[in-house]
């Protein structure tokens, strides 16, 4: 690396992205997280001007009048609009640092292993324009590893599960490197989706995705605890189109999630079987960590731990590990390049 890289990266930020469905979060080197929002953008209809991002742009989705619509940029992990996208990063970017940039900061996005190399080009194409001098596309696992501190350098098989609202990967890492991944497009967002089915199919009754997530977070579980939860939701009959509230408790939500609970828990299995036998004895020892904000399922951790017999752990902070680490990537890499220099001169 030459002075005048070694200047501008002196005076340049290292921002990690973790581009969710759901939410945005963006850390920053040497200061952690410091922006979680959620991935909507409010713009003019005929203008597409930016009225309102994030947290205030949730506020207004159903509830718009005709000349404002509101998206969501992203679906199942993956750049669903690149305008709005770009619009919504350039904001979040602009509102972190919060001053003018001496220097265009490096940005490190994290992303699911499943999308296509043309999706990925759209999320670097999508950062450069938001102002980025440089920009590292990254597995989300990948990331989540280096962000729950586990050490992937280790000679040793590493699991992680990262359940985010569009996907959930698995991945089995050692030496730095990803020796199995799957993806299934399926988080927290198809959580939610088999609440509002079952709901309708059960009791004839329509709810929303702020309902349903409300029922995913407070009573929503994937394991029994014998400790039996209610809440009251409020929604409209299908047949008569009028409000009408019920009781729903924890044991019917379970019921609701187990098709995508299901669907984690065999694409689990399913990396475990593809695991060399070597590994596969580390990842019995060391357990499987799992991050994102859909591990925070109540009782998930429990079943997948039931269904392979093998432990699992919660990382700490599971909602900002891809963050974390995304922004902690220059670091590793740099690290990752002086560890190889150092094994070639020993």
């Amino acid at each position: 690396m030459g002075l005048g890289t070694k200047i501008t990266n002196a005076f340049s930020s290292d921002i990690g992205i973790d581009l969710g469905t759901c939410n945005t979060l963006v850390s920053i080197r040497g200061k952690g997280v410091v922006l979680s929002e959620p991935s909507v953008v409010a713009m003019e209809r005929g203008t597409k001007k930016v009225v309102a991002v994030g947290t205030e742009a949730k506020k207004m989705l159903w509830k718009t009048p005709g000349d404002i619509i509101v998206v969501r940029p992203l679906r199942d992990g993956v750049i669903a609009d690149l305008e709005s996208t770009e619009k919504m990063i350039r904001y979040f970017i602009s509102k972190t640092l919060q001053r003018k940039w001496l220097v265009k900061p490096r940005m490190v996005i994290g992303v699911p292993s499943c999308i296509t190399e043309v999706e990925r080009r759209a999320v670097e194409e999508c950062a450069y324009k938001a102002g980025a001098r440089d920009v590292k596309v990254i597995e989300e696992s990948l990331a989540a590893a280096i962000g729950a501190k586990i050490p992937i350098f280790a000679p040793a098989g590493n699991m992680v599960c990262d359940i985010g609202g569009g996907t959930t990967e698995i991945s089995v890492i050692s030496l730095g490197g990803m020796v199995v991944s799957n993806a299934i497009r399926i988080g927290g967002d198809e959580f939610d989706e088999a609440i509002i089915k079952h709901v309708r199919a059960v009791h004839s009754l329509i709810i929303g995705e702020y309902t349903a997530e409300t029922i995913k977070v407070k009573i929503g579980n994937a394991y029994s605890d014998k400790k039996i939860e209610r809440m009251e939701i409020k929604g409209t009959d299908a047949i008569t189109g009028l409000p009408r509230r019920l009781e729903m408790d924890s044991i019917e939500a379970r019921e609701a999630l187990m098709e995508p609970v299901n669907s984690v828990v065999e694409e689990v299995k399913k990396t475990l079987a593809q695991t060399p036998p070597e590994l596969a004895a580390d990842i019995i020892e060391r357990g499987i960590v799992m991050t994102g904000g859909g591990s925070m399922l109540a009782g998930f951790p429990t079943l997948i731990s039931k269904e392979t017999g093998v432990p699992v752990i919660l990382a700490e902070d599971p909602l900002y590990c891809v963050a974390y680490g995304a922004g902690m990537y220059y670091e590793f890499e740099k690290s990752a390049t002086n560890r190889t220099l150092y094994n070639s001169l020993n």
